[in-house]
């Protein structure tokens, strides 16, 4: 039986891991926190439908210089691609990445497209290495970058960029920051953005990041497997994270081994 309890600490851990370096989306406010002009702004495909939507006002407000999608196949794609059915009636889908599926969405619902689109990343590591490749293929510039992700993998795929791209200036932005409640005794969304996640998943996700981002042995940072720069885990979070295995409110997310070549 879930209780108040368990609702505040998965709540500890979606403040945490859904990072927004910014209040807004304003010019003025990306700006300031990227030191000038942003150089693109990038939207991973492992956010949820809500993300998209997100990314439209980003590409319709001019924010960035380029604008680029970026996504695969990985374990977030069955997900999307049921969203995208519900909201758009499309029925021909299969085998479409998440980059051309968003690229899609933002054409048909808003007359829009991005610069850009990666569709061969299966996970948050590729996603950043192929996304830098590939501006750097294409020669865009990228010091000052915009990323939009997920709300439960933001902080990580921050982390990724630190690592892979340390020179450059990241605002993050998570496409959604959705709190849980205890609706009739049970968890559930009071307001969900359109695409939300089931709950367990939802739960399962924001769990398997704790344990990912906590920089020892076990995790993937530079003390464990090195996919992602150092994070400091504050102490709320790992005793919040640490009570939710307790009471058995959830459990973390593991690793599909079919998109896991690196920071799954």
């Amino acid at each position: 039986m879930v209780g108040a309890d368990d609702v505040a600490n998965l709540n500890t851990l979606a403040d945490f891991c859904a990072q927004r370096d910014v209040g807004a989306l304003s010019r003025d406010a990306v700006n300031e926190a990227a030191g000038g002009s942003l150089d693109v702004a990038i939207l991973f495909g492992g956010s949820i439908l809500a993300g998209g939507d997100l990314f439209a006002r980003v590409v319709m407000d001019d924010l960035a210089a380029r604008f680029m999608i970026v996504g695969g196949q990985g374990h977030s794609t069955d997900v999307l691609r049921a969203a995208m059915r519900r909201r758009m009636s499309w029925d021909d889908m299969p085998g479409q990445a998440e980059a051309m599926l968003f690229d899609r969405y933002l054409r048909e619902r808003y007359g829009i497209n991005a610069d850009l689109l990666e569709h061969e990343s299966t996970n948050c590591g590729s996603n950043v290495r192929n996304a830098l490749a590939l501006l750097t293929a294409r020669g865009v510039p990228h010091r000052r970058i915009l990323i939009i992700q997920d709300a439960s993998m933001q902080r990580r795929i921050d982390a990724g960029f630190r690592l892979y791209a340390p020179a450059a200036r990241i605002v993050n932005f998570a496409a959604h920051r959705t709190p849980v409640d205890l609706i009739d005794g049970e968890l559930g969304f009071r307001a969900p953005p359109d695409g939300m996640w089931p709950l367990d998943r939802y739960v399962s996700l924001l769990m398997g990041e704790i344990p990912r981002l906590t920089d020892d042995r076990n995790g993937y940072g530079p003390a464990g497997r090195g996919f992602i720069a150092h994070v400091d885990v504050p102490t709320e979070v790992t005793r919040a994270y640490a009570s939710l295995r307790r009471t058995g409110a959830g459990a973390p997310r593991i690793a599909d081994q079919r998109w896991a070549d690196a920071g799954a």
